[in-house]
């Protein structure tokens, strides 16, 4: 078993306080409202509300090749506007991932807007080793998602104020 480690972030003109409540509070809500082509709906398996081990369950379209992810979270703070979360069933586990962890951070940025930082943390299975351009998918599906809740953040300005 090895772990191999990645950041990446992005600067958005969105304010970290919006940014965090969107795509890590409402997440549940706001993502199957604004990709319904790609998720149908994220569901509570275990435990409560974002809470540590609550476990979400998002499903995907029959659009989507995939059929779902389970999460589970490992820590919220909603001061630090911070969240970690694993990645412990469905894709890309398969037989070569064990999971994947995330660290996600909102911080403010001199402009207003903020600064997402995004580690992941690839839990590999024996002596299996990822590289970048093997998650490069993955990483462009989350920043775009990310993009998508931006715009619709810009479009209204009054939710999540």
């Amino acid at each position: 078993m090895g772990v191999s480690s990645f950041t990446q972030e992005f600067s958005s003109p969105i304010s970290p306080s919006r940014m965090f409540k969107a795509l890590i509070l409402d997440s549940n809500i706001l993502i199957p409202k604004l990709l319904p082509q790609f998720i149908q709906s994220v569901e509570i398996i275990q435990g409560v509300d974002g809470a540590p081990g609550t476990i979400e369950q998002l499903n995907f379209t029959q659009a989507s090749n995939l059929k779902y992810v389970r999460n589970r979270i490992e820590e919220l703070d909603k001061e630090k506007l911070m969240c970690k979360y694993t990645l412990i069933e469905g894709y890309p586990l398969g037989d070569k991932l064990d999971s994947i962890a995330y660290e996600v951070k909102f911080e403010a940025a001199n402009d207003g807007g903020c600064i997402c930082k995004i580690t992941s943390n690839y839990i590999t299975i024996g002596d299996f080793t990822i590289s970048e351009d093997e998650i490069k998918d993955g990483k462009d599906k989350s920043i775009g998602i990310y993009k998508v809740v931006e715009a619709y953040l810009l479009d209204n300005p009054q939710v999540y104020a």
